[in-house]
């Protein structure tokens, strides 16, 4: 008889042979245990990475309220949206890959931060550093591009100001940073747009406690515009594309999202208005054999991404009956995916 032990009242989810090894491995029940239920007609506000993408057009489908406060302009052709921008996160941010940039974006939108005034021209066309593919052809002055910044900092502020759910995807530790005013790029200038200058770029691989920092502080941000807020925080499966630490991809990748998943529990478990969900286990996560990526062992396939939101919404009691509503979002093909980073793989070694 085994002797009384703290595991003796443990449900079966606790156990790895019951959980995992005995499972039918199309649907795991119990993964998650969300801390507040998700219901119908809450707003529910998206940003992060380029995985992110994925969840707003998902949850929009399913019924939920994807709150777009930066919609496309009603004469835009909808295959004229994902490049200018439009219909990939709740507001025009762009895809913002880090801690640091996303405390960046809280800061400029809620906090009168002003937004750096560099700008890059390329011919006659204007980039913004901080969004290099919004849109992916520029703009025709400068004037345009910072009424345009102002437009996406508005549009963001009353997202956060309005939300129920603040939904980030982490991605990325790597990022470049301004050395004389210490802000962070979405992609290494010179790779989307601008250019690559030592003396003025230099890289920065975010540490567990800097990121939780910037974590903590984008939250106790929006608490004092929207003290009802809960947020939840999920993790790219998606490796990197590249690096620039010197370190093999794979090992640089593996750190990245070891950190930021652990970034995730960590602030999950102390904080009770965040929570954690495991998309990045149910994408990477060794049972599953990698059967979820695309060919080229990153990109995530349609497939894996309704894989992904089937155990979102089982795991909501209340969410399972809701039906797709073909007005809830924008609508764009399952491929349809702006990644800043993708570039970087015209510069690997031919």
């Amino acid at each position: 008889m085994p002797r009384p032990s703290p595991y003796t009242d443990l449900p079966p989810r606790a156990f790895w042979r019951h959980a995992v090894a005995d499972q039918d491995l199309r649907y795991l029940p119990d993964l998650w245990q969300p801390k507040t239920p998700v219901l119908p007609g809450q707003k529910i506000v998206t940003a992060g990475s380029c995985f992110a993408q994925h969840l707003g057009r998902a949850l929009a489908a399913r019924g939920l309220t994807w709150h777009i406060t930066e919609p496309p302009p009603p004469d835009l052709p909808a295959d004229a949206w994902t490049p200018a921008g439009y219909g990939l996160f709740s507001a025009r941010t762009g895809n913002i890959y880090t801690a640091a940039m996303l405390r960046q974006w809280v800061s400029w939108a809620l906090d009168g931060v002003p937004m750096p005034r560099e700008i890059w021209a390329e011919g006659a066309r204007y980039y913004d550093p901080f969004r290099p593919s919004t849109p992916t052809e520029g703009v025709a002055s400068r004037a345009d591009l910072e009424a345009a910044r102002q437009v996406t900092l508005d549009a963001f502020a009353q997202a956060l100001r309005e939300a129920d759910w603040f939904i980030f995807t982490m991605g990325l530790t790597e990022y470049w940073q301004n050395r004389h005013q210490a802000y962070a790029y979405p992609a290494c200038p010179g790779t989307v747009r601008g250019q690559f200058r030592a003396a003025d770029h230099v890289l920065r691989n975010q540490s567990f406690t800097e990121a939780c920092e910037d974590m903590e502080a984008v939250f106790a941000l929006i608490r004092q515009h929207n003290p009802r807020i809960r947020f939840l925080l999920t993790v790219s499966p998606v490796p990197l594309t590249a690096t620039a630490t010197g370190a093999h991809v794979l090992v640089a990748s593996t750190y990245a999202k070891s950190l930021l998943r652990t970034v995730a529990g960590d602030l999950s478990r102390r904080l009770d208005d965040v929570d954690y969900f495991p998309s990045y286990e149910l994408i990477s996560a060794f049972p599953f054999g990698g059967w979820a990526y695309e060919a080229n062992r990153r990109s995530v396939s349609p497939a894996g991404v309704a894989f992904v939101m089937d155990h979102f919404f089982g795991q909501q009691p209340a969410l399972p009956a809701l039906a797709p509503r073909a007005t809830a979002a924008p609508a764009r093909p399952p491929q349809d995916i702006l990644c800043d980073d993708d570039v970087l793989d015209y510069y690997q070694t031919r």
